[in-house]
């Protein structure tokens, strides 16, 4: 079985909205504007959606419209760590957003679990686009089919030079809402029935929300940057 066919969790995607990537933005790169990597982030503002500011309003919904019925934890995914430093958490994130279980767990219950790992301040969250990782339901049942599942294992994870850079030039940008860039390098290992499966490495830019005295949690996927 080809590996690539049936291992979209780690696809970028691109679809993700307008109205959330430019708040996301806006908070993380307006101030980092020296950065050419970072800036590519913003894009034309489409749509008039309006941005929900309340830190206690329960996470977006589904993609679908339908907020993830499972309860949270369930399955194959692990539940978020209490962490405060954003490095460490988003190695932790990678490892989640990398790791699958067919076997185990439902299409609805991995979107549960992984719902967890989200900030609650709605104004900054970007259900989209980790959501976006998971694979369709049809694709999803053709895994569970052939009982394929994935591990993952971190090497390192950094803050990318254009953010440490601009953010060293303007120390203030970071707390409106204390949203990091970080890239985590790693690999993914696949497996299936059958004994196939494969391995490949794997890189992805998040970004986290660690405000001070808080545990952090997990924003977007964040815009490809200079290591």
């Amino acid at each position: 079985m080809p590996k690539r066919s049936l291992s979209p969790l780690h696809r970028a995607t691109t679809h993700w909205s307008a109205g959330r990537r430019i708040l996301v933005a806006a908070v993380v790169i307006t101030a980092l504007l020296g950065a050419a990597g970072l800036t590519a982030w913003f894009t034309a503002r489409g749509g008039h959606r309006k941005a929900d500011a309340s830190p206690a309003a329960p996470a977006p919904s589904s993609p679908a419209g339908t907020a993830p019925k499972p309860p949270i934890g369930t399955g194959a995914v692990p539940a978020p760590p209490k962490l405060t430093d954003p490095l460490a958490y988003a190695r932790a994130a990678a490892v989640m957003l990398w790791s699958y279980d067919t076997r185990t767990t439902s299409r609805d219950q991995h979107l549960a679990g992984m719902n967890a790992w989200m900030t609650r301040e709605t104004k900054y969250t970007d259900w989209t686009a980790i959501s976006g990782q998971v694979p369709d339901p049809v694709l999803w049942s053709r895994m569970a089919d052939n009982a394929q599942y994935a591990t993952a294992a971190v090497a390192e994870a950094h803050f990318p030079s254009a953010f440490k850079q601009a953010l060293a030039e303007n120390p203030s940008a970071i707390t409106e809402a204390y949203i990091y860039a970080v890239t985590v390098t790693g690999k993914q290992a696949i497996a299936w029935k059958g004994g196939g499966g494969g391995a490949e490495d794997r890189a992805v830019t998040l970004a986290v929300q660690c405000r001070p005295s808080s545990d952090c949690a997990l924003v977007s996927l964040a815009p490809s940057v200079a290591p």
